[in-house]
């Protein structure tokens, strides 16, 4: 089944097109990781993705549908650069609330198990904007993966993150896959991108300008630098 289906999926800013003509699936089950230099258009097509964009062109189907109702949203989990937590309340606090949105049973366990899988269980009871940037990153993970959602939108997930707690995220991505969630990442990570990735994406001027299965993984640095004239970084 496909969680992701873009047909000729287009999205223009007034005169200005992001998106062109891009047709993508996204198997369940799979991880795919989306390269691609700045402006060419894999943040709009996570917030197309997370429906919090329309397209301007084209269809998408999100877990075999046209709508975009609550339940759609529901299920769909992200993590962007905007963090999405209350600076005035503490961590524990800010998973308790998304819990009780949710309309999650326990949301105090909640908020514990998941303060305690991203590495940020003794400091639950201070404020997030006491935080560091690599601090609220992991919290705002746990805000997206407290309701169980069945497609993970990541957009760099690993930016600003020290070598322990990048580490840490990666290691998440991998028991999330083998959970069966879907996880649609974008990254100018390669290292860390590509080992986590059953499918990698490279998206160069609004179009897919390169698809790679598992066996042409080791292909995409080269590719990426014959496309877009940049070093894989």
């Amino acid at each position: 089944m496909s969680v992701v289906e873009a047909e000729s999926l287009g999205k223009a800013f007034g005169r200005t097109r992001v998106l062109r003509d891009v047709t993508l699936r996204v198997e369940a089950g799979e991880t795919l990781v989306l390269f691609g230099p700045n402006g060419a258009g894999k943040s709009t097509l996570l917030r197309l993705c997370a429906t919090i964009y329309a397209p301007t062109s084209g269809s998408l189907r999100l877990f075999g549908s046209l709508e975009r109702e609550a339940g759609t949203r529901r299920r769909i989990g992200v993590v962007s650069h905007q963090s999405f937590l209350y600076p005035d309340l503490s961590a524990r606090e800010n998973l308790a609330f998304y819990a009780r949105l949710y309309g999650l049973a326990g949301p105090e366990r909640v908020a514990a198990e998941w303060l305690a899988r991203v590495g940020l269980a003794g400091i639950g009871p201070r404020p997030v904007r006491a935080f560091s940037r690599g601090m609220e990153q992991r919290l705002a993970l746990a805000r997206a993966l407290l309701h169980a959602p069945d497609l993970l939108l990541l957009d760099e997930p690993w930016s600003a993150l020290d070598a322990a707690a990048a580490d840490l995220l990666s290691d998440l991505l991998v028991a999330l896959h083998a959970e069966g969630r879907t996880l649609v990442v974008a990254t100018h990570d390669f290292e860390r991108g590509l080992a986590i990735a059953d499918r990698a994406v490279i998206l160069h001027d609004g179009r897919v300008a390169w698809d790679a299965t598992r066996g042409e993984l080791g292909a995409v640095p080269g590719a990426y630098r014959r496309i877009t004239g940049a070093v894989a970084a």
